[in-house]
């Protein structure tokens, strides 16, 4: 077996034909993973001729970087197949080389000796105080490929994989897994992952500003061109409030102030300041446009008043919304209520709009409680698009083989971003005894987007086993939205 010869011929072709971008997986690399590799074997006292072969597969291991990222163990392996002959090296020695190579790729899988010799080198580095160095030219390798996108997520990530990683051979435990240790107490003792809380520029809080206003002018136009001069109704908040100033005559301004006022107050603890000094500034501009505006009724056809009131009033709640505030405390008083009950906040939310309704139909008639609910579903729908979107997203599950080169395609093609669960697939119908591990991809997308998806899905693995759900709402918040509060 050459292997000088071959050294030298591998090592110039990664010194001038890899790309830019690669800044990890590179001749120093592959120089310091066969230094490893022999470092390892010696302290392992393994023969001379196992060497050989070893220090070949840590030479080898990320040749396939020359052709592509993705998938460079595969590539590499069919190159030394073609190559290694030429340097003396036997059908037997190729095979366990390429083993050796495939054990690499992560999750490793070492099935042998040699293997697991292999995978310590190649990850040596954990053990030592070049950790940091290396990890950022990882970090950097990755941003340029699309497979990180922050500081925060790459922190994020490397924490879970120093945690989950391990050394296989003896020497490589008691030389390197102290440090190992170590260098991952310093992780998660830096602050490099800690959440900075975001501060709105002030382009954005002018924007916002716009929305607001425009969303108060909205709802106020719907309230005094449709529902006020008939008599009609919404639910939440808005509706209590024209109830009570339809059977009471108080003024509509002040009454939707005051129904507001203690949900605010309840939206400070529950949500946050901000939510609640953006909702109280929305309120006092209703109040205000309501004032200044005049009743003017749009039409008399109480269809197109149920229809028209109920989407402009919508529109409007869902434009303030979108400024990270709200027009009606309904959803705040259903987080508050949560906590003291065993209902949802759908389950609460439809009894309050249950006990409004029931209320319009005693004191105004059957006809108007069925025109005020038709409102309310248009008002509901408007909301849905005006803070979604037309484009509804789709959450798609994706279980493959292949999962590398799908999770490429989708980041680089598509453009998307992708969450990635470690799974087990196989146990099919007479063979359950037969399982892998493997990735599970999930990402967001519009609907659009499902069939493109799906293409780019199937053109890499036809057997993939790929399930979408529609998104309906997020946790952790009052009300859907796409700002955060």
């Amino acid at each position: 077996m050459q292997f000088e010869t071959l050294q030298n011929f591998v090592l110039d072709k990664l010194s001038t034909d890899l790309p830019p971008r690669i800044t990890y997986h590179n001749e120093e690399h592959t120089k310091s993973v066969m230094a490893a590799a022999e470092k390892l074997g010696r302290l392992e006292n393994i023969s001379d001729d196992d060497l050989i072969l070893l220090k070949t597969a840590a030479l080898m291991h990320d040749f396939g970087f020359l052709q592509n990222h993705i998938e460079h163990e595969k590539i590499g392996c069919e190159m030394a197949r073609k190559l290694l002959p030429d340097y003396g090296y036997s059908v037997q020695g190729i095979d366990a080389i390429c083993e050796m190579m495939m054990a690499t790729k992560l999750p490793q899988s070492p099935k042998n000796y040699l293997s697991e010799l292999l995978c310590d080198a190649d990850l040596y580095y954990l053990g030592t105080s070049e950790y940091e160095k290396n990890a950022a030219k990882l970090f950097e390798e990755f941003k340029a490929h699309g497979m990180v996108t922050s500081d925060a997520e790459w922190h994020a990530r490397q924490i879970n994989f120093l945690k989950t990683h391990q050394y296989f051979s003896a020497s490589a435990k008691n030389k390197l897994e102290a440090a190992k240790q170590k260098n991952l107490e310093t992780l998660q003792n830096s602050t490099a992952h800690t959440p900075i809380a975001h501060k709105s520029s002030p382009m954005e809080n002018f924007q916002d500003t716009l929305l607001m206003i425009a969303g108060v002018i909205m709802s106020g136009f719907a309230l005094k061109g449709f529902l006020v001069p008939n008599q009609f109704f919404d639910g939440g908040i808005t509706g209590i409030s024209l109830l009570v100033h339809e059977i009471y005559h108080f003024n509509l301004n002040i009454v939707i102030f005051l129904f507001n006022l203690p949900l605010i107050a309840i939206s400070y603890i529950t949500v946050g300041k901000r939510f609640a000094l953006r909702t109280l500034a929305s309120v006092i501009l209703l109040g205000i446009c309501l004032w200044l505006l005049p009743v003017v009724p749009m039409t008399s056809d109480k269809l197109l008043i149920s229809i028209f009131g109920g989407v402009f009033m919508g529109i409007g709640v869902g434009l303030v919304m979108r400024a990270g505030a709200a027009l009606d405390g309904m959803e705040v008083l259903a987080l508050y209520t949560l906590k003291k009950t065993s209902f949802t906040i759908t389950e609460i939310i439809l009894g309050f709009n249950i006990l409004i309704f029931g209320v319009a139909a005693f004191k105004f008639g059957i006809e108007t409680a069925l025109y005020s609910i038709l409102t309310y579903f248009a008002a509901t729908r408007s909301i849905d698009y005006v803070v979604e979107g037309l484009q509804a997203f789709t959450g798609v599950t994706i279980i493959s083989g292949n999962s590398e080169m799908i999770k490429y395609q989708i980041v680089n093609q598509l453009g998307r971003g992708i969450t990635v669960y470690k799974g087990e697939r196989g146990f099919l119908p007479g063979k359950f005894e037969i399982s892998a591990d493997c990735d599970i991809i999930f990402t967001v997308i519009t609907r659009l987007e499902l069939r493109k998806l799906k293409n780019v899905v199937y053109e890499v693995d036809p057997h993939a086993f790929v399930f979408a759900n529609t998104i309906k709402e997020a946790s952790g918040g009052v009300i859907k939205r796409k700002q955060a509060h």
